[in-house]
């Protein structure tokens, strides 16, 4: 009896449809300086009305729905490969942040939250003395 299994020979858009089966997640990269760590995430097509930031317990997450196109009747797709729908990630912040002060600006279809840290955890200079 021949097995019957997906393989990239049979479904050359392996990857959209192992996105399909997982939802949208958008992406995502977290960078850091002294003062500040920086969150940047690609949500294009989306306004900003339609994303929701938060901060709990040292975990920021940000949500949101992008809103289908107008479909029409009569068209015929050739190809569909962007994702609609509701969306959230969450990631754990390497350090302690200063909640209160937290900027989110939102241009070009790219988010960019910028959490600056805690005094406690900014990297100290130390003077040497010599005695």
């Amino acid at each position: 009896m021949k097995s019957i299994g997906c393989s990239r020979r049979h479904y050359p858009n392996w990857p959209i449809l192992q996105r399909l089966l997982s939802g949208w997640t958008p992406a995502l990269d977290v960078s850091e300086d002294k003062d500040n760590l920086f969150v940047k995430v690609e949500l294009p097509g989306m306004k900003k009305e339609q994303i929701d930031i938060s901060l709990h317990d040292g975990s920021l997450s940000i949500s949101g729905e992008r809103k289908s196109e107008e479909k029409h009747e009569e068209a015929e797709v050739y190809r569909a490969e962007r994702f609609y729908g509701r969306f959230q990630r969450t990631v754990t912040l390497p350090t302690p942040v200063a909640a209160d002060k937290v900027k989110a600006q939102y241009k070009d279809g790219i988010l960019t939250i910028t959490l600056p840290k805690t005094e406690e955890a900014k990297p100290k200079h130390i003077d040497v003395s010599v005695s």
